[in-house]
Parts: structure tokens; C-alpha cells; sequence
């Protein structure tokens, strides 16, 4: 008698379960078991789900408001609903500790309760036109519209949020959407579209297609997807974007956010906490997880000491362990390349003083002092649990070395002084700077997005709704004003 083969869990081709022509299974990056399998659709159901999205695509267009935000609304009740269990479907197919996993879930119910809010008031504006002889009785009517049917390519480090930041602001403004999530994690983005067939969206407002990384670049050139929103590596996103100049895209690329303390900062200990934290949370592979930290002279022997213990203190291990802050990354490729970078900067004159040691998946918090500029973990994005110190003489040279960079996505100021603050503010070559805390503060409602080699268009449930929608005028004549 056959082995008992479960079903795999259904992909959503334009709103509906389906299964596919094969099945991918997810494994726990920690230790390597099999955590679920799913049905990986085929051409024939590709072509159904973009079909079905540019044919309903007028008709989510003209949806009541009031409709699209019940639907975003019960997305949002669904998720808290379920945050137990999804936070456990993070941590197995992510890795990443189920304390941070519970944080994402509560993060993703307030994505969509957010968009909720503004699918209600996303209106326009009213322009007077007669501020010049000729034009009297004639005002505009502005208005935003859909640019089309959204492509949503998103990376496995946030599985559920970074999907609910692609799906949740183009339901908002009735645009119809096709997710293609990570291989690695499908998982999450499944009950997503568990959710979203619950609501009165018609079909082919959503699918999910949880296709391998080598069906992306025929879905990036299919003319009928006229805006991709991608958020993964910098290689990889320019490429697709090479592939399709003429397309609307969104591109969050990553980057190697710095931490600059200032001399004039009181608090060391609470610098080198959140330090520590937020440069090893997700293991570090987060776009704006601490990587460089920059530290004045005057103070840095007792701030390097305190970072230091910080990192130390910081238990590496099982992701299910509730008292684990760093679990592995996401395979042991990723792991293997995090330590070569770790041994490429020793072996040229940086200094360790913190981990440096790899287990399989795990790699042990790191902290290394003065690595070359152009060593790969302070040029490159390190996407690991890695922190690399350097020494500078003032903010001069500090914000200097942030701007040396070819990413520029957030950057944290530990400073009292608000000239500082707010010459940060004005002269850091990158998306957000935040005052007072780590670059890796994000707010979900608030604008959030690069420059430089760190992409480009914003995220952010409102500035991502005027990213994949357009300006339309209607001129009205005989107005009374």
C-alpha cells in the first residue's frame, strides 16, 4: 500500500483554489523537515490568472469604495484571527523567530486595516482654473486612476507583510493584482488568498501564483502587467526592469543601513541595545537591518564595549525557542556566503570581537571593527546577523561614510542636537532618516523607499497607492464659482 501523500496546499488562479501541475515542498530553514507542500500552477493557469486580471480590471475599477475596504477590512479581522497560527507558518517557513514572526502578523493586520481607511477617502481635489483672464467658470476636476493590473514580486524575508504591502494598496484603489511570492515562502501568501475569496471581490481581482524564480521574467515582459512592483535584490530588480523600460515600476533593492552615534548622545547603553537588536533581528536579512555603525571618537571605547556585550547577549538558536533572538538564515548557501565575507574582511585587518562562527543555517551575531571600505560587509549588502564598526572623527566624516554608499534606503541618527537632526535630515543620500533610533524603524503607513542603488518608487499604504495609480483631469466649464 502507497505512502499517505497529503494534497499539496492550492495555488489562487483569479480567486479561486487550484491545483497545479506539480507541487514544490518548503523546507524549515532550521532544520531542514519538510513543512508543507503546494501547487505550483502551470503555463495554462498563468495565463488564466493575468487574462482574468486584465479582464476584471474595469470592473474592480468602478467597485464602491465601500466595497473594497470591507474587503480589505476582512482581510485585516482574518489575519488577527489567525496571527497564532500564521505566525507559526512564518517561523517554519522562514526561520525567523516566532517573537519577530507574531511582530510581522500584527504589522500585516495593520497594512490592511490601514488601506481600508484610505480605500475610503483615496478621493481627489477640486482646482480653480480662473486665476487668469479667459478662464472664468472653468475648474479641474483631478482624479487618480489605476495605471492597470499590478505584478507583485515579493522576497521571502517578510512573507506575509511585504505581500500585504504589494496586495493591500492596489486592491485599495481597484486594481487587480497577481502575486508571485518567494519559492523558499509561499506559505503565507496562501492564506492571504485564503482570505481575499472570502470577500466580494470579483474573481480575478487577486491571484497567487507561487511559480519558481524562473517564471518571473516572461510575467515582467507580459505587456497586460503594465505595473511591476518588486521588492528583492538590486541585480535581479534592475534586470527585470532592463527587460521592460516602458513599464511602471517599484523597485526596493536593499541596502547596508548605517547607525551614526554622535558624541552628544547621553544614553550609550540604549544606543548599543537597539543596535544590537535591530542589526541581528530576522538574522539580518531585512533591507534596513542595521549593517554599518558609525561611532564618534569621543565616546567610542565605552559605546564598542557596550555594543559588544549587547551582541553577546543575544541568543542565537531554534526559531521556537521563546527566548531565541536570531535564528538561522534562510539556507546554508546564504550562511556559507555570510562567513566567507566574514573571513574575506578578517583576513584583510578587521577585527573581531563578536562571533564570527557558522553552524549549518545559524551564523553567530558578529561584530567587526575598522573593515576595509571596500571589503564586501561595508559595501555590500550583508543580509546576515553582521555588524561592522568604524571610528570617525565628527559628523562631518560620519555622514560622509553614509553617503560613500551606492545604497541609500534608511539611515539612523543617535543625536540630541536638533541641527544635527535636521542636517541629517537634508544631506544623507537616502530614503528616511530616523532621529533618535535605528535605521530599521518603520512605520507601515508612512513613505518607505531608496535611492541611489536601492531602488526607487515608494511603499507605504497611501504613497503606494499614488505610485501604481495616475493623474486624470476633468476640466468642467460653466461653474459657478
Amino acid at each position: 500500500m502507497d505512502a499517505y501523500t497529503p494534497t499539496p496546499r492550492p495555488c489562487w488562479i483569479a480567486g479561486r483554489p487550484e491545483q497545479g501541475v506539480e507541487a514544490l515542498t518548503v523546507h524549515h530553514p532550521f532544520d531542514g523537515s519538510e513543512v508543507a507542500t503546494v501547487a505550483v500552477p502551470g503555463p495554462e493557469q498563468v495565463e488564466r490568472a493575468v487574462a482574468a486580471a486584465v479582464a476584471v480590471a474595469p470592473e474592480l475599477r468602478r467597485t464602491p469604495a465601500h466595497v473594497r475596504a470591507d474587503a480589505l477590512e476582512h482581510v485585516s479581522r482574518g489575519l488577527a484571527e489567525r496571527a497564532e497560527e500564521l505566525a507559526e507558518l512564518i517561523t517554519a517557513e522562514n526561520g525567523k523567530p516566532l517573537k519577530w514572526a507574531e511582530v510581522e502578523v500584527k504589522r500585516a493586520v495593520s497594512t490592511f486595516r490601514v488601506a481600508a481607511e484610505e480605500a475610503r477617502r483615496f478621493g481627489g481635489e477640486i482646482q480653480r482654473l480662473d486665476t487668469e483672464p479667459g478662464m472664468e467658470g472653468r475648474v479641474a476636476m483631478i482624479r487618480r486612476f489605476p495605471r492597470g493590473p499590478v505584478l507583485g514580486i515579493a522576497p521571502f524575508n517578510f512573507p506575509l507583510n511585504l505581500v500585504a504591502h504589494k496586495v493591500a494598496p492596489s486592491l485599495a484603489i481597484g486594481a487587480p493584482i497577481v502575486i508571485k511570492p518567494a519559492p523558499r515562502t509561499p506559505l503565507s501568501s496562501l492564506v492571504l488568498g485564503e482570505l481575499l475569496a472570502e470577500t466580494d471581490l470579483p474573481d480575478g481581482a487577486f491571484s497567487v501564483l507561487p511559480v519558481g524564480n524562473e517564471a518571473t521574467a516572461a510575467l515582467v515582459r507580459d505587456e497586460r502587467l503594465p505595473v511591476v512592483s518588486f521588492t528583492g535584490s538590486g541585480p535581479v530588480g534592475w534586470s527585470l526592469m532592463d527587460a521592460a523600460p516602458r513599464k511602471h515600476f517599484v523597485l526596493e533593492l536593499g541596502g547596508n543601513a548605517a547607525a551614526v552615534v554622535c558624541a552628544d548622545w547621553p544614553d550609550l547603553g540604549f544606543a548599543a541595545s537597539r543596535i544590537a537588536t535591530f542589526g541581528n533581528y530576522q538574522a539580518g536579512q531585512s533591507c534596513i537591518a542595521v549593517q554599518r555603525v558609525l561611532v564618534d571618537r569621543a565616546i567610542a571605547d565605552e559605546f564598542v564595549g557596550k555594543l559588544v556585550d549587547a551582541v553577546r547577549g543575544l541568543r542565537n538558536g531554534d526559531p521556537h525557542d521563546p527566548e531565541v533572538e536570531v535564528g538561522p538564515v534562510v539556507d546554508e548557501a546564504a550562511a556559507e556566503r555570510i562567513a566567507s565575507w566574514i573571513d574575506e574582511a578578517t583576513s584583510r585587518g578587521a577585527k573581531l570581537l563578536a562571533g564570527g562562527h557558522r553552524d549549518g543555517t545559524l551564523v553567530e551575531p558578529t561584530v567587526l571593527l575598522d573593515a576595509p571600505e571596500d571589503s564586501r560587509v561595508w559595501a555590500e549588502e550583508v543580509f546576515g546577523p553582521v555588524l561592522v564598526v568604524s571610528i570617525v572623527d565628527g559628523n562631518d566624516e560620519a555622514f560622509d561614510r553614509v553617503n560613500s554608499s551606492a545604497y541609500g534606503l534608511q539611515a539612523g541618527i543617535f543625536t540630541r542636537d536638533l541641527p544635527t537632526a535636521t542636517r541629517a535630515g537634508a544631506e544623507l543620500e537616502v530614503g528616511g532618516v530616523v532621529i533618535g533610533d535605528v535605521p530599521s524603524f518603520r512605520a507601515d503607513q508612512m513613505p518607505y523607499g531608496g535611492v541611489k542603488g536601492s531602488g526607487f518608487g515608494r511603499e507605504g499604504v497611501r504613497s503606494a497607492m499614488i505610485d501604481l495609480s495616475e493623474e486624470r483631469i476633468t476640466v468642467l466649464t460653466n461653474v459657478s464659482l
